[in-house]
């Protein structure tokens, strides 16, 4: 690995300059290495930061993607970390033409990195710097504990993804000028929510009173709201009261409840746990926002490299190698989804839509066919529109606000469903439906979407933990639940009880012949719960 020569440095910093003229907003420093495809292998087990923490289950995936690169061999064009300064990795056999290609693609993730609100609280560090930092403290720990220290760290991955990533982002972007007491924080975060479990329209009512009183009697209004409060919930005083000799803050995830209660990890002979699981959730934390901005995040890169590649004057005379890698890159398959090309796609939509002026109100409230297609108020504006997606949009959010008939019925798209095909004895593809809304739906499932877990504290006695998940209509994988209840268990020091909900009626295979599923397809559930306890798990219904 060794940083790109001088003569491939310039065409980068060429290609930031017209880059830069485009609209893309990023920082001046940037890294780029050169690498083998087996160097990217390796780095690709591990987030593509060579500085993160070594673990096990890193050797594992190398190994099997060497495997897969022996069986069918590939070329990685690049990958781009967001750290400070951002570092990119290129193959090492590369010519000048497809750099310029792959560097615009670079850059677009770079300002993506940089200028998408989802990315707010990974501009403040280097965090290439604090993964070296992190390296080497777990390395220590393992000289002395052992193999107890990756224990620790699988039990704490088995359960980072319900990291508070949202929580961590709505204290970033609290307003600094709207401060509000603590009594009120409590009122509104706790007892409402958690104590009372209040429906959203009485949360809102409230809200609404709150906000009325502070109109009509300014700096007055806390005492007055509260005179209310205190008579429509006379224990609330006492709970104020207990909450501030606590002292401690809300736990915005498991894995931050467990570092602040946990009687296990308080323990002296413990506390090295700590320091484990806390480099485990800030890495998560890390790369939250990457896992749920994959199809913007690609489709914006791939965007702007076809935009900019095109205009770029130093690519003449390779327009056919570029044709060609960049099918490859962004065609969009029959079945499946490629998030370069989906997002891609989805952005010229976006653009071409708000140039027309079809993303208003008044578009949007007509009902003729023919004025629809005829739309057209020439705004100009739809690059502006897409920076503004760029900036404060997600993969839910992009999928559900743009992806509308129109779309679906431009690039052909369908939802593809499997049926048994009696005469040929296989299974085939079938086109299921052309509709938007259900093109959609299928686009949402398939996006990350961890289970929500609440600590019940209600429920949290005699050194039980209590957990309550909160059924969103995807059922927890079963074969996972006893291993991640067992690293609970062990990292709380006590048994664990989960509430779940579990389908009771498996829906009805296809039959022979059916071009569509069964009507009652979908199965009910019902609530169980899982009890973890000396390393044995048991089942109950509730």
């Amino acid at each position: 690995m060794e940083l790109i020569n001088q003569h491939t440095k310039k065409i980068m910093e060429g290609c930031k300059e017209r880059a830069r003229k485009s609209g893309l907003r990023f920082e001046d420093e940037t890294l780029e290495y050169i690498v083998t495809n087996k160097d990217l292998i390796e780095l690709s087990s591990k987030h593509m930061i060579p500085t993160l923490y070594d673990y096990w289950v890193n050797d594992v995936e190398v190994l099997k993607e060497k495997g897969r690169y022996e069986l069918y061999p590939n070329n990685p064009y690049e990958t781009v970390i967001n750290t400070r300064p951002a570092i990119s990795f290129y193959n090492d056999n590369n010519p000048d033409w497809l750099n310029v290609m792959i560097f615009y693609h670079v850059l677009g993730h770079i300002d993506f990195f940089q200028n998408n609100m989802f990315f707010k609280h990974t501009r403040d560090e280097d965090f290439a710097g604090r993964a070296l930092s992190d390296k080497r403290s777990i390395a220590m720990l393992r000289s002395e504990k052992g193999r107890w220290v990756d224990y620790v760290i699988e039990f704490s991955r088995s359960i980072d993804n319900l990291v508070g990533f949202h929580s961590e982002l709505s204290e970033l972007n609290e307003p600094r000028e709207i401060k509000t007491s603590a009594k009120l924080d409590f009122y509104f975060d706790i007892f409402l929510q958690t104590i009372r479990k209040v429906n959203l329209l009485e949360y809102l009512k409230e809200i609404d009173r709150y906000n009325e009183a502070a109109r009509q009697y300014g700096e007055m209004a806390e005492t007055l709201f509260f005179s209310q409060v205190t008579r429509s919930y006379p224990e609330f005083d006492a709970l104020f009261d207990r909450h501030k000799k606590q002292g401690r803050r809300k736990a915005r995830d498991l894995l931050e409840f467990l570092l602040l209660n946990s009687p296990f990890l308080q323990k002296e002979e413990n506390r090295w746990m700590q320091s484990v699981i806390e480099i485990v959730r800030k890495t998560s934390l890390y790369f939250q926002p990457q896992i749920r901005t994959k199809i913007l995040n690609e489709g914006w890169a791939s965007y702007w490299h076809e935009k900019l590649f095109l205009k770029d004057d130093r690519i003449r005379g390779n327009e056919v190698g570029f044709a060609r890698v960049n099918a490859l890159v962004t065609s969009l398959p029959r079945v499946g989804i490629n998030p370069y090309a989906l997002g891609m796609r989805l952005l010229s939509h976006i653009e071409e839509m708000a140039d027309k002026g079809r993303l208003s109100y008044d578009f949007q409230k007509l009902q003729n066919a023919e004025q629809r297609r005829d739309y057209d108020k020439a705004t100009g504006s739809g690059l502006d529109y897409v920076f503004r997606v760029r900036e404060d949009f997600n993969d839910f959010m992009f999928i559900n606000s743009f992806v509308d008939q129109q779309f679906v019925d431009r690039h052909k798209l369908f939802v593809a469903g499997i049926r048994l095909n009696p005469a040929k004895r296989t299974r085939e593809y079938y086109v299921r439906s052309r509709d938007a809304g259900q093109y959609r739906q299928m686009l949402l499932d398939q996006l990350y979407h961890p289970p929500f877990i609440e600590i019940e504290q209600s429920g949290t006695q005699d050194n039980c933990l209590y957990l309550n998940h909160r059924f969103e209509g995807k059922p927890l994988v079963k074969e996972f639940i006893s291993n991640t209840m067992l690293g609970i268990e062990y990292l709380w020091g006590g048994p664990v009880k989960l509430e779940t909900s579990e389908p009771i009626a498996k829906a009805r295979e296809f039959q022979p012949g059916e071009s569509h599923p069964p009507a009652d397809r979908g199965p009910s559930y019902q609530r169980v719960l899982y009890t973890m306890k000396n390393r044995q798990l048991s089942r109950t219904l509730l």
